[in-house]
């Protein structure tokens, strides 16, 4: 066994585990590379890798008892709505709601090198998805009177890029005290053998833990406890690829109130029995759920009922409220905790001098199992073109390209509403959100100012 002042311990317990592989190269490493690769390994939780391990053991797919979740849809001239709106709007006013973007991904499948929120969406403007979403929260701060404090939870990868890009964008007019900018854990990936690898001489190959991990996360950073000392009570959690998310929804956090949930979720109709969404479930507890698209089996998938209707039809895009107090309480010390789940993948590893590719496991958390922790939730209907226009590809269905054709369509169709004519050769039309973040905010003129409207 390998041997380092300060640090036996350390190298005696990867031995006993049966890790001793992970020195194979310590001759070749230098007095300074060997002292950062022993610290590396001494902030590795032998718990977590020890219940990692465990994972691979079990049955790779457990049978689950689960029918079609009930949901909530309102008609927008009913008086449920407008009393929704009525709490929500007043919920906001109090200053009681912050928004959530999960943004820990990279740009790499859109061809672009940097944090996916720093990728220029907007058609004509170029502006990123950062930006985007910063101006929509200053639209909604000003709608409200209120400021609205801004988390963003990074990853290791890109953390440092994220910070860069804000701070020399000044935050895009987000105030420094209203902007909380964190990363998630990462967690060890392992072999097909169940085996911890290294992705450099002296780092072990670890992922973030996925966006389950982002309530972790704003409990251990510190930032929960800021956001309940200044009053917080609900934040609305998004993600970063989303350009058209009502980041702020007046209607839905009514909603959300009235109903006494500790979680909201919206839910959209799928397209579909074969569209790749998770999908919302009630499990035989009377608790609401999602399971992934690839855990629905395709005779379920298929089941209509008497009208003709998907029975499992409201899939989930991802867009949530959580109250404060709920996530203290499932992220307390001896609560439960969320479950990792398993995605084989190709890894980049670092094995006898190089960097080879091999078969790997990775472990990552997902957002959806806190729903149901819950002792009460629901799921709110949402319009699919108003609201949802994932970017995860650079053409082609999820792309850029669709996401920025939606974008063009709502636009278009809130210039339609407030009967401003749009000149036939426009093709292209892009708003501003810090003009408006829907049609109601668009002054009854023709077209408005021009550094708020773009048309191409």
């Amino acid at each position: 066994m390998e041997t380092f002042l300060g640090y036996d311990d350390v190298i005696k317990k990867f031995f006993s585990s049966g890790e001793g592989h992970l020195f194979e190269h310590w001759n070749e490493l230098s007095a300074t590379e060997r002292k950062e690769f022993i610290e590396e390994l001494s902030h590795i939780d032998f718990r977590l890798v020890t219940e990692l391990k465990s994972l691979i053991k079990r049955e790779s797919h457990v049978e689950m008892q689960f029918e079609p979740a009930p949901y909530i849809s309102l008609n927008p001239l009913s008086d449920e709505y407008a009393r929704a709106k009525e709490v929500g709007e007043s919920h906001l006013r109090n200053g009681k709601v912050a928004a959530f973007v999960v943004a820990g991904g990279q740009g790499s499948r859109l061809g672009y090198e940097g944090p996916k929120g720093c990728y220029p969406l907007g058609e004509i403007s170029g502006k990123s998805l950062f930006q985007i979403h910063a101006e929509k929260i200053l639209k909604y701060s000003q709608k409200y009177g209120v400021r609205i404090p801004w988390l963003i939870m990074t990853s290791q990868s890109n953390h440092h890029q994220t910070v860069e890009f804000l701070r020399s964008h000044n935050n895009f007019g987000i105030e420094p005290s209203d902007l909380f900018i964190f990363s998630q854990a990462m967690v060890p990936s392992l072999d097909l053998d169940g085996k911890l690898v290294l992705e450099s001489p002296t780092r072990l190959f670890k992922n973030p833990d996925g966006h389950g991990g982002s309530l972790t996360a704003l409990a251990s950073s510190g930032v929960l406890d800021a956001l309940i000392g200044r009053g917080i009570e609900t934040i609305s959690y998004f993600q970063v690829d989303n350009p058209l998310v009502k980041i702020i929804d007046p209607v839905f956090i009514g909603v959300h109130l009235l109903q006494n949930a500790e979680v909201s979720s919206k839910g959209l109709p799928k397209i579909g029995p074969e569209e790749k969404i998770g999908v919302f479930v009630n499990f035989p507890n009377g608790r609401l759920g999602v399971i992934e698209y690839s855990d629905l089996p395709e005779e379920r998938a298929k089941e209509r009922d008497a009208d003709g209707k998907l029975k499992f039809l409201m899939g989930s895009p991802a867009i949530h409220l959580f109250q404060c107090e709920f996530i203290r309480k499932i992220t307390s010390e001896g609560q439960v905790r969320l479950p990792f789940h398993i995605a084989k993948k190709k890894l980049k590893v670092w094995k006898q001098g190089t960097v080879v590719e091999i078969d790997g496991l990775k472990f990552e958390k997902f957002v959806f199992d806190a729903i149901p922790l819950a002792e009460r939730s629901i799921v709110f209907e949402m319009r699919r073109e108003e609201e949802f226009a994932p970017v995860k590809n650079l053409t082609g269905v999820d792309s850029v390209e669709s996401a920025r054709a939606l974008m063009n369509n709502l636009f278009k169709e809130w210039l339609t509403k407030k009967g401003i004519e749009i000149p036939p050769k426009v093709r292209i039309v892009e708003i501003s959100p810090l003009l408006a973040v829907e049609a109601e905010d668009l002054p009854q003129i023709a077209i408005p100012n021009k550094e708020m409207v773009y048309l191409e």
